[in-house]
Formats: C-alpha cells, structure tokens, sequence
C-alpha cells in the first residue's frame, strides 16, 4: 500500500518536469536557431583590430555558455553562503548523536534496577503522604 503513493507522486513530479522542460526546450531551440549568425569576441582591452585573445562562435552559443556560467557561479555563491548553516547542522546533529548515547545509557541503568545514577531518598517533607480516609 506505501508504494501507490509514492509512484503516483513520482508520476505527477514526471508530468510536470515534462510540462515545464518541454516548452522550454522549444523555445531554446527556436532561440539557436534565431541567432546562429557567428559573433566574435575579444578579449583584449587594448586592440581591437588585433586582438591578443578572441573567441568566434555562433550567438546563441555565447549567450547559452554564458547563462550555464552565471547559474554556476550563483550556485557557488548560495552555497558558500550557507556554509554556516551546514556547520551549525553538523554541530547539532553530533550533539542529537552525544545525548541519545547518554539517554540509552540511563535507560540501560534505569532497567539494571539500580534506579537513577546517584539516586536518593526525597526528604521527609517532600514524600507525599497517604491520603487522610
């Protein structure tokens, strides 16, 4: 029965991936073929009869190249930013990890009988007393 659910999830995550992924690739196609003249580049500041260093090649390229480059480096950004989040995680999760262990060590001694480490008797003013008939 727990498998139903999930492969119909799956198959709406499926659907949807596919209603949003196959108009996208339409339209970058429809865009390289738009824009195939060939676009050269220079990379030198100071000549731009002769340039040192120069890339040619086809716009739409340039453009795609250019956009994989800022998702990359967005994607770096994000993360190095949530590194202090990531640590933080970390740090919680081995402290979660530390006071487990403690309690499985003091329901270990509660079921030994000994009762809690370091146990004693409450005072005589604190023990409750039987109630009066």
């Amino acid at each position: 029965m727990s498998g139903a659910p999930r492969s119909a999830g799956r198959v709406v995550r499926n659907v949807v991936a596919a209603l949003i992924l196959v108009p996208l690739a339409v339209i970058i196609i429809a865009f390289a073929v738009a824009n195939r003249q060939i676009v050269t580049v220079s990379l030198d500041p100071f000549s731009a009869e002769h340039p040192a260093a120069s890339l040619t090649l086809p716009l739409f390229a340039l453009i795609i190249v250019l956009l994989i480059v800022g998702v990359v480096i967005g994607g770096l950004a994000a993360w190095l930013r949530q590194a202090k989040w990531r640590r933080t995680a970390r740090l919680l999760e081995r402290e979660v990890d530390e006071l487990r262990a403690e309690i499985d060590g003091f329901k270990q001694t509660v079921a030994g009988g000994s009762g809690a480490p370091g146990a004693v008797e409450p005072p005589e003013r604190l023990r409750l007393q039987a109630p009066i008939r």
